[in-house]
């Protein structure tokens, strides 16, 4: 259910507040097509007015694009200069939190077919939809709603097979690309009349393909690095532009972090126009194989995987050398979700495997983060991410995190393994959220450095782990100390060091340059895996205990903590963990470690329930309740 604060910023996007995230313009969504009608909930409001832009996933088939300015009722394909199809009743029906499908084409709704579709909805700084009857009027003006000047336009004529013709801010009003073809950028005043769009208005030339007399024609257009978004209304959701790659490294700096992109080499012949999501596979570590998932604009190809040479970071992407065809990119990039959660259901769940159905564990959010194990056996915690695609880690040892192609994300309600898993297999889920949970991947330098990350708040726990190399798992408990180092694969007591952080903020982890090689080795990969406090639905914390007595923990929530993990850091002591699902109760509550291999320990009473967190009980061990002994904690609601 809603809260009333969701409900009233809704009301307030609906309205043209000040109170819109990306979650409420922009969705990548990925589903299966099932020939019926099906509805697509992705909490955009498309009655506000907006685009639907989908793909079949796994055959060759046309890109289908539907928008409200016919009522879903016309079918542009960007793959091909087609006039505009009618189709009846309309394919794409809009609705408040996404939109309705209808038919049983494969292109939009394949029976048991993999799809994805990206919804853009109507909003300044963000996304604007324009249609005009054309006059062959050289520089004519077309007035737009945009509120800021676009970056990127672009237009069909609906009625002719005519190509598409794009203007990206990175390549200027003199020139234009087509969307459905792999040619160069032309230059010519035919396109733009050499003038650069504004806040109001856009201008056209006399090219049949934009403005012929009496022909109908239909613009998308987009923001770039606008404002007007998040909790003061003044980020940026969207930014269009373009770089040189000229066979080094590229490091292109949006100030934040994409799940989208569509990027075309303007100059080089014969180059595919690209769109990459996260939802499909778009990492954050070079040579993930097959970690990138691709499709392309100007052709039906289905999608394709590639190794990872492009990735995402806390503020951009990364071009790897000499892998792509050197040329001036142009880009149109859209940032990752931002809103701060409000509940922990939004963010954390456990489920069991359900057989072979996928996704076995489902989550009901998208599921950024995940450790998994039997609950019978003496196994291992086997941690893995969206970011790390297929690899995962064993927390229990240092060994290099292992391949298994079988693991997939691209699922809007969990992940899964495509063969079956062991129905004594159970999913700790986590979503990435501002002030919750980050994941950083960074390559290692070698010397002090800080990293950007995205959790808006100083990490209050971090958990880093090589990943190209056998290493610990390093853990930084920020408030004993900002530079404190315990390992994660091991029981050992928590020390203050000065060779590993060097301290945290807001925006920024600093390493050293410590030659301590699992943490900043020039060159090596890593993961960091941040966590943080969110009023009423995280706490990262401490408690001293009081051996014989029980300890009460408040994390400043209502119903009591759903999640919790302990781990004792003046001496040694192991890494407990206990959830909802197995029962935190004020009888027996089963509990695991992430450092042992041991099975399911459910024959004790070590943690009892208390509605602003938890209980530490009187007959806990000293590795929960010593006299003296300090306990570091996160607890999720």
């Amino acid at each position: 259910m809603p809260s009333t604060k969701k409900l009233l910023q809704a009301a307030a996007g609906s309205a043209g507040g000040d109170k819109l995230y990306v979650e409420d313009v922009f969705s990548a969504y990925v589903f299966t097509g099932t020939g019926a009608n099906m509805i697509i909930t992705n909490g955009i409001d498309l009655l506000e007015g907006g685009l639907v832009w989908a793909k079949n996933r796994n055959v060759t088939n046309a890109h289908y694009l539907f928008d409200t300015s016919s009522n879903g009722a016309l079918l542009l394909q960007s793959n091909v200069d087609s006039a505009a199809i009618a189709v009846s009743p309309p394919y794409m029906v809009a609705q408040s939190t996404g939109y309705k499908t209808a038919g049983a084409d494969s292109g939009w709704n394949g029976v048991d077919q993999s799809m994805v579709s990206w919804t853009f909805r109507k909003a300044e700084k963000f996304f604007d939809i324009q249609t005009w009857t054309g006059n062959d009027v050289q520089g004519r003006e077309i007035s737009h709603a945009l509120g800021s000047t676009p970056g990127c336009i672009i237009c069909k004529d609906l009625d002719t097979s005519t190509n598409w013709i794009v203007y990206n801010s990175g390549t200027g009003a003199t020139k234009a690309t087509y969307l459905n073809t792999n040619s160069t950028a032309v230059t010519a005043s035919l396109f733009w009349d050499n003038t650069a769009p504004t806040d109001s208005v856009f201008t056209i030339g006399d090219f049949s393909s934009i403005n012929a007399s009496g022909r109908n024609y239909v613009a998308y257009i987009f923001a770039s690095d606008a404002g007007g978004f998040g909790d003061d209304g003044d980020e940026s959701i969207i930014k269009c532009g373009s770089y040189v790659d000229s066979g080094s490294e590229i490091t292109v700096n949006l100030g934040w972090e994409p799940q989208y992109i569509l990027l075309r080499n303007t100059t080089a012949a014969d180059q595919n126009w690209w769109i990459f999501d996260t939802m499909r596979g778009w990492p954050g570590v070079f040579g993930i194989s097959s970690g990138i998932k691709v499709l392309y604009s100007n052709l039906n190809n289905s999608e394709a995987g590639m190794t990872s040479i492009f990735n995402t970071t806390a503020t951009g992407f990364v071009v790897k050398g000499n892998e792509f065809a050197s040329g001036t990119y142009t880009y149109m990039a859209i940032r990752r979700p931002m809103k701060t959660p409000e509940a922990g259901t939004e963010v954390f769940t456990v489920d069991s495997a359900d057989g072979s159905t996928l996704p076995q564990f489902k989550s009901g959010f998208v599921t950024d983060l995940e450790w998994n194990r039997s609950v019978t056996d003496a196994a291992y915690t086997a941690i893995s991410s969206r970011m790390q695609g297929a690899y995962y880690g064993r927390t229990n040892d240092t060994s290099v995190p292992a391949l298994d192609n079988d693991i997939t994300w691209d699922f809007m309600n969990g992940w899964g393994k495509a063969t079956w898993v062991q129905l004594a297999t159970r999913s700790w889920m986590f979503k990435r959220a501002a002030g919750f949970m980050d994941i950083v991947c960074y390559t290692g330098t070698g010397s002090a450095t800080s990293f950007n990350h995205n959790l808006g708040v100083t990490p209050l726990l971090q958990i880093i782990k090589r990943i190209d190399s056998t290493s610990s798992w390093y853990v930084n408990d920020y408030a004993l100390s900002p530079t404190s180092r315990g390992f994660l694969n091991a029981g050992n007591n928590f020390a203050s060091s000065g060779t590993e952080w060097s301290g945290s903020s807001a925006t920024t982890f600093s390493v050293y340059a410590g030659g301590l090689a699992n943490i900043n080795t020039s060159g090596a990969t890593y993961a960091n895996y941040l966590f943080a406090t969110v009023a009423g639905v995280s706490k990262v914390g401490s408690y001293t205990g009081n051996a014989g007595y029980a300890v009460n923990v408040p994390c400043g929530f209502s119903n009591g903590a759903r999640f919790i993990l302990i781990k004792r850091t003046d001496t040694t002591g192991d890494w407990y963990y206990w959830d909802y699902f197995n029962g935190i109760s004020a009888g027996n509550d089963p509990y695991l470690l992430l450092n042992e291999l041991n099975a399911q320990v459910t024959n004790t009473d070590y943690i009892d329930p208390l509605s602003s967190g938890f209980t530490v009980t009187s007959s806990a061990p000293a590795g929960l309740n010593a006299s003296g002994g300090r306990y570091l904690f996160l607890a999720i609601s």
